[in-house]
């Protein structure tokens, strides 16, 4: 990311999650709030541009962009039935969640946090959207390539004792391994049912066609942005990390599961993506 900007590979999720609900049927994730939501992410942009979301590519990012979405939202729904009562979105970027947070959001504490100058940016866009900020919802800048999350979160109302639900999607392949590790292992200092989801990029070794090829491109992409990708592992590398902290279980979303259990009878091309894949860890 480039000093004091805010990061240019977060508006593509933003675009992809709006294209999903002018073009997509049923909806995997219902988003109403990001459509408009900054000028790229308008009704009319996303029509102007038809030719382009109806290619494969475009398919493919858009089932990875709204999948991950989904998936954590019905864990954080499944979290808040178990009294879980604080949710953390590190790297939030262009996420919409507590402006259309559903009934059993309404008692969480929502700590929205993203690079200090990313985040001086968006809450500039929902301002301009005329989106007032929550009462549940805290902003937090924090920069996660440095070892203070705990301390940051901490500055800013969040309780370290109880139980919390964290998402961290897009964020693992800008990190390096050590920034990894603390995050993972500040996680594992959480209270007994915790849990965090987050998404990983796969390595070329592990696709192939264009899963493969497509991957390259968006590594080239954000390499030119000034955002490199630093980290790609397998799901067996992943769980195995996640492993050594000794969470009390590493679930992984498989393609397979995902196909199932979220695409199974579409009559569209979306499909489970398999560059990016998910996991969760609880304590």
């Amino acid at each position: 990311m480039l000093s004091g900007q805010p990061s240019r590979t977060m508006l593509r999720p933003a675009v992809m999650r709006a294209a999903h609900q002018l073009f997509d049927r049923p909806l995997i994730l219902n988003d109403p709030v990001v459509v408009g939501l900054v000028p790229e992410t308008s009704e009319q942009a996303i029509l102007a541009a038809v030719e382009d979301h109806r290619t494969p590519a475009a398919l493919r990012h858009r089932a990875m962009f709204t999948l991950r979405n989904r998936f954590t939202e019905d864990r954080l729904a499944s979290a808040a039935a178990r009294n879980v009562r604080q949710y953390v979105m590190l790297g939030a970027g262009l996420e919409t969640f507590p402006w259309r947070q559903p009934e059993f959001a309404r008692d969480m504490r929502i700590f929205f946090s993203d690079h200090p100058a990313t985040l001086s940016w968006t809450k500039g866009r929902f301002r301009d959207r005329g989106l007032a900020v929550p009462t549940n919802l805290t902003f937090v800048p924090a920069d996660l390539k440095e070892p203070q999350l705990g301390q940051r979160l901490a500055e800013c109302g969040f309780e370290h004792d109880a139980s919390s639900f964290f998402s961290i999607l897009g964020v693992i392949p800008y990190l390096d391994a050590a920034s990894i590790d603390s995050m993972l292992g500040f996680l594992a200092s959480l209270p007994k049912k915790s849990e965090a989801v987050f998404s990983f990029a796969v390595p070329d070794e592990e696709l192939n066609g264009d899963d493969r090829d497509e991957r390259r491109a968006d590594v080239s992409l954000s390499e030119d942005m000034g955002e490199p990708w630093l980290t790609r592992v397998g799901p067996a590398d992943m769980i195995a990390w996640g492993s050594r902290f000794e969470f009390s279980d590493v679930f992984h979303l498989t393609p397979d599961l995902a196909q199932r259990r979220y695409f199974a009878l579409r009559k569209d091309r979306l499909r489970a993506p398999r560059r990016e894949q998910i996991i969760s860890v609880s304590r």
